[in-house]
């Protein structure tokens, strides 16, 4: 295996230097500087970012967001920094959400009581589907 190229000076030559989170460590011989190499097979599929910055948008938190997807949390800090996504705050509303099946999902939508005096939307979650509704905070 040969040393991967330098990312400050370009060079090709390097000793290994250690290892660090299981990744092998180098030592630029030219410059001096350490450096890994790139992690490969560790990227999560799109579909997953793209879920998890839809359920942001709707206003579901980071935390529940990690529990639905079985992303970590701060994965999803990090998408959202990354595309730069902003959630409208609605005070007036809050997000309330389900997991159905598609027999219990066609079992809610039978009953016309279920779909009036909220927004509703629903998503493909896997083999499941996720409905989000909003809900007026009881104003007291």
């Amino acid at each position: 295996m040969s040393a991967p190229v330098c990312p400050k000076c370009n060079s090709s030559e390097a000793t290994k230097s250690g290892v660090i989170d299981g990744r092998q460590r180098f030592k630029c011989k030219q410059c001096g500087y350490h450096y890994t190499v790139a992690k490969v097979g560790k990227e999560i599929n799109s579909y997953y970012v793209i879920k998890a910055l839809q359920l942001y948008i709707e206003g579901v938190s980071y935390r529940e967001i990690e529990r639905l997807l079985g992303v970590s949390h701060v994965s999803v800090m990090n998408w959202v920094k990354k595309y730069g996504v902003k959630a409208p705050r609605q005070t007036d509303y809050h997000p309330t959400y389900k997991i159905l099946n598609q027999k219990e999902l066609a079992e809610f939508f039978q009953n016309p009581a279920n779909v009036q005096g909220a927004g509703l939307v629903v998503t493909e979650l896997g083999d499941k589907y996720m409905m989000i509704r909003w809900e007026r905070f009881k104003q007291g």
